[in-house]
């Protein structure tokens, strides 16, 4: 299949002129400005210049521009998804290598994941507070396989006020340092405990690759770090955490992600245990979505951090730290977008319904933007995030194309038999053409609010059925080597019986690409042999390629 062409702006009149034609004519003379990222500069195309204004026109028109396109998924996965993020508006490269801009709308998406999380957060007991981003590196040196794991990704800084410094500072990579560094005086005894915290902040991990979202030199996320008096307590919380981001990935973002334990090899620089979430993307590869970290006594022993129990003993503390970032985003994006833009699950959509007023004559633009304006009061006042595009200069099926790269999962359209009517015309983002659309809705406001209410949940659980369904049909049930290989090579998932060494492990990655992605909390029942050695295995394995 070609590429999705989507002209950019010509000559354009009022919305009122292109009224004139009936709906189904619309979306085939729809220009749209499409911005490209490139996959190999650190910087971006730049806009193209600000529309000219053509003096003898009583409204604006705009230049036209030479036409772009939209690169197919199933053609070059990663430049349509770097055209996604530039045309959907959701970020831009920063003028640092590596780095992004978020912008608005894709840092909404951002608010809307912080403001879920937040409220289970507080209701499991934690509280948000906030640690300097500079971290002496000494902090780093106390935990050695801590420094070890993080070395190369270090940004450090050795001049301060024109002057050296005494001792380089580290740009936060991630707090468990610091955080024990604090503990430790704010820890003394049993009574003290718990202490659960969580931070939002942003990380600063020196990558090579980057992608934006997926991996950039600094990104968004929250850290929650917690102290715990037993290793039952400790664990208890690691597994309620992995939870909490598994119940989030399901029912916001609709992406079912798998939920397991990391292999040695792939846990956390100074971690006991790392569980985590792992979600398949578009093209097939994993991207880890969340992680949570039993932390064992490693870093209470590093930074003696200590209590007196009830006994008047002096014991080590037990710790967990957990973690999502604006990864999430990007996960959002290749899970459920298609060819035509950004597919958002309604639960964190910044704009879950857009509003096109339509209009032939120049009569009829008061009675319809009267009613667009109704509905929107009357959603709005229901809790449904509605926007009204009632931009004068722009046509009926441009803002179709508009919004629907955009994501949006409900269009309103609302012309002048509609206002007659009472009624409106309602189409999904998520079933395509005349079969997503429906007529005569009536505006009447309870009836309204429950139909669209009732659609934003239906799309929301299409999402996560589709998901569930390319998903499944990737995976792959292996008992041999060779089978995995297979597997891995044909783009899927491989799921077999693992107990070999960490050697082994690493020959399969050097060998195929993939990694261990996690041993699964549910796992099949019955005796099994490790698809390496053969010899008895207690549990299946998840092999993955991955971002």
């Amino acid at each position: 299949m070609g590429a999705l062409r989507l002209p950019s702006f010509t000559s354009l009149s009022s919305a009122a002129a292109a009224a004139a034609l009936p709906r189904h004519h619309y979306r085939r003379h729809i220009r749209l400005p499409i911005r490209r990222l490139s996959a190999q500069s650190s910087t971006a195309t730049p806009p193209p210049p600000p529309p000219k204004l053509e003096g003898s026109s009583s409204k604006p028109k705009l230049q036209q521009e030479k036409d772009r396109v939209i690169t197919p998924r199933s053609q070059d996965f990663n430049a349509w998804y770097l055209d996604i993020i530039a045309n959907a508006e959701l970020a831009d490269y920063g003028p640092v290598r590596g780095t992004m801009v978020i912008r608005p709308y894709g840092y909404a998406i951002w608010e809307a994941i912080q403001e879920y999380l937040n409220v289970k957060f507080k209701e499991t007991g934690h509280s948000n507070m906030y640690f300097p981003q500079f971290i002496p590196y000494s902090f780093i040196e106390k935990e050695a396989s801590h420094v070890e794991g993080f070395s190369p990704e270090l940004a450090l800084v050795t001049i301060g006020g024109g002057k050296e410094l005494e001792e380089k500072l580290v740009v936060r990579p991630t707090s468990e340092t610091i955080v024990n560094h604090m503990f430790t005086q704010w820890i003394h005894s049993y009574r003290d405990l718990p202490l659960m915290i969580n931070q939002w902040a942003n990380v600063t991990r020196w990558e090579m690759r980057t992608k934006p979202f997926v991996r950039t030199l600094e990104f968004l996320w929250q850290e929650g770090h917690t102290a715990h008096a037993t290793p039952e307590e400790a664990e208890k919380e690691a597994l309620q955490m992995i939870d909490v981001y598994t119940k989030f990935a399901y029912e916001r973002a609709a992406i079912p992600v798998i939920a397991g334990r990391k292999s040695k090899v792939e846990t956390f620089a100074g971690a006991a245990k790392t569980y985590t979430i792992e979600a398949m993307m578009g093209d097939r590869k994993a991207l880890q979505a969340g992680t949570s970290h039993n932390l064992g006594q490693n870093f209470s022993r590093a930074f003696g951090t200590q209590f007196t129990d009830e006994n008047g003993q002096r014991q080590h503390v037990w710790q967990t730290s957990w973690a999502v970032s604006t990864r999430f985003v990007g996960g959002i994006i290749m899970t459920h977008g298609d060819d035509t833009g950004l597919m958002l699950p309604p639960n964190l959509a910044p704009v879950q319904v857009i509003i096109v007023p339509i209009w032939k004559k120049a009569d009829e633009m008061a009675g319809v933007l009267n009613a667009a304006s109704s509905v929107k009061e009357i959603l709005q006042s229901a809790g449904v995030k509605v926007k009204i595009d009632d931009a004068e200069q722009r046509t009926p099926g441009w803002k179709f194309n508009f919004w629907e790269m955009k994501g949006v999962p409900l269009r309103i359209e609302i012309g002048p038999r509609d206002v007659s009517s009472g009624t409106v015309v309602v189409s999904r983002r998520d079933i395509p053409g005349k079969q997503g659309k429906v007529f005569g809705i009536s505006m009447e406001s309870s009836t309204l609010v429950a139909y669209v209410k009732g659609k934003l949940d239906e799309v929301q659980s299409s999402l996560l059925k589709s998901a569930i369904s390319f998903r499944d049909s990737n995976i792959v049930d292996v008992g041999t080597y060779d089978e995995l290989k297979e597997a891995i090579a044909q783009g899927k998932w491989a799921r077999g019986p693992w107990s070999a060494s960490d050697k082994e492990e690493l020959k399969v990655k050097e060998e195929t690409g993939a990694t261990i992605r996690c041993f699964p909390f549910e796992q099949p029942q019955g005796t099994k042999k490790c698809l390496m050695t053969g010899n008895p295995a207690d549990e299946v394995a998840i092999f993955a390629k991955s971002y």
